[in-house]
């Protein structure tokens, strides 16, 4: 997991940490799963040489009661507010500090993934449907795609586009779609390789750029530059009615 620096929101709330590090009492770190949790409690932890307790929910209230007893200056790190019903006696008892999430901090996405990226050691330029939100699973999630990207050349399912068959029998709209089917599944198996994917889909260079111009590239993030072809579009224009009629 990155640093301080790359959690969600640093940029605000990093200048509560002296705040937090001097605080006489017990701290209740909490947010949703994957957004830095264990980061952050475990360094306020150690610079405060304080105890630390993760998944702090999992104990049972009388146990998390007497964790804070044993360790009245100790750091709790937990999925669930402060306020929520098994953990609040134990939670009102500390000051509560909430990490917040990819979504909530979109602005903070691609420079929270450029971090992981540097500590990876990957360099751009990358798609940029690996920096597209939603992102489930936060930095966890992130750091998923970047690594699936680095080893594999994968880019995220949540993000790859969806390609039903068009609710229709017409021939040219539905082989329209396989064709962009089989060419971006060919374009992420060869990780991006354009010769490898003309291979593959036993089409010539030139073709495969027709097809890409067509269709868009999943792997490098272009779009599509043509309208697609004749046949499709002539089904398109019968299907438009004069008005006049």
């Amino acid at each position: 997991m990155a640093g301080l620096e790359g959690l969600p929101g640093y940029g605000r709330w990093g200048a509560s940490l002296e705040v937090l590090r001097s605080h006489p009492g017990a701290l209740w770190v909490y947010g949703e799963a994957g957004c830095g949790l264990s980061t952050l409690g475990a360094s306020l932890a150690r610079d405060r040489g304080a105890a630390f307790q993760d998944d702090a929910e999992g104990l049972e209230p009388a146990d998390l009661d007497a964790w804070i007893e044993a360790h009245p200056r100790g750091v709790l790190a937990s999925h669930l507010a402060p306020e929520a019903p098994a953990v609040a006696r134990a939670a009102s008892r500390c000051l509560p500090f909430r990490i917040p999430t990819l979504e909530e901090e979109e602005g903070d996405l691609e420079r929270c993934f450029w971090i992981m990226a540097r500590e990876e050691g990957v360099t751009g330029p990358l798609p940029p449907l690996l920096t597209a939100l939603p992102c489930p699973g936060n930095l966890r999630g992130l750091r998923n795609r970047l690594v699936r990207w680095k080893l594999l050349g994968q880019l995220p399912d949540d993000a790859a586009p969806r390609l039903p068959l068009a609710d229709t029998e017409d021939l040219a709209a539905n082989l329209h779609v396989l064709e962009r089917l089989l060419l971006h599944r060919a374009l992420r198996r060869s990780y991006g390789n354009r010769v490898e994917a003309a291979k593959r889909l036993g089409v010539s260079r030139r073709h495969l750029y027709l097809l890409i111009a067509r269709h868009g590239d999943p792997v490098r993030g272009e779009a599509p530059t043509s309208g697609g072809p004749k046949r499709l579009l002539r089904g398109q224009n019968s299907n438009i009615r004069d008005p006049r009629r």
